[in-house]
């Protein structure tokens, strides 16, 4: 058993690397319809966006933090839904905003 600084199981706690602990929170996900593929903040204040994340939890899209309005951000901020994913075909990639990382 490995013991982290706080003297708990680092094991039971690690990612399939064994350097980051899992996030729990794509667990907690379930299918979501996405909205129109567009950010509608940005839209609606003449901006245009670099890219587009949907809430895997609520299926919300807004523009990416590289953008301008950094909406998707504000969102989770609003309702602390955690996981977003670029909304771009065959992309696997998706940010936990909770761990500030790539999950």
């Amino acid at each position: 058993m490995t013991l982290d600084a706080q003297g708990t199981n680092a094991t039971d706690r690690a990612g399939l690397n064994g350097q980051i602990p899992r996030c729990d929170h794509i667990d907690q996900l379930s299918v979501v319809e996405y909205g129109s593929p567009e950010c509608k903040a940005c839209l609606a204040s003449g901006h245009t966006w670099t890219r587009l994340l949907v809430c895997l939890t609520c299926g919300w899209v807004a523009c990416s933090d590289d953008s301008r309005g950094g909406h998707a951000k504000a969102h989770h901020q609003e309702t602390d839904h955690p996981v977003v994913a670029v909304l771009e075909p065959y992309s696997t990639w998706r940010w936990c905003y909770a761990h500030r990382r790539t999950v």
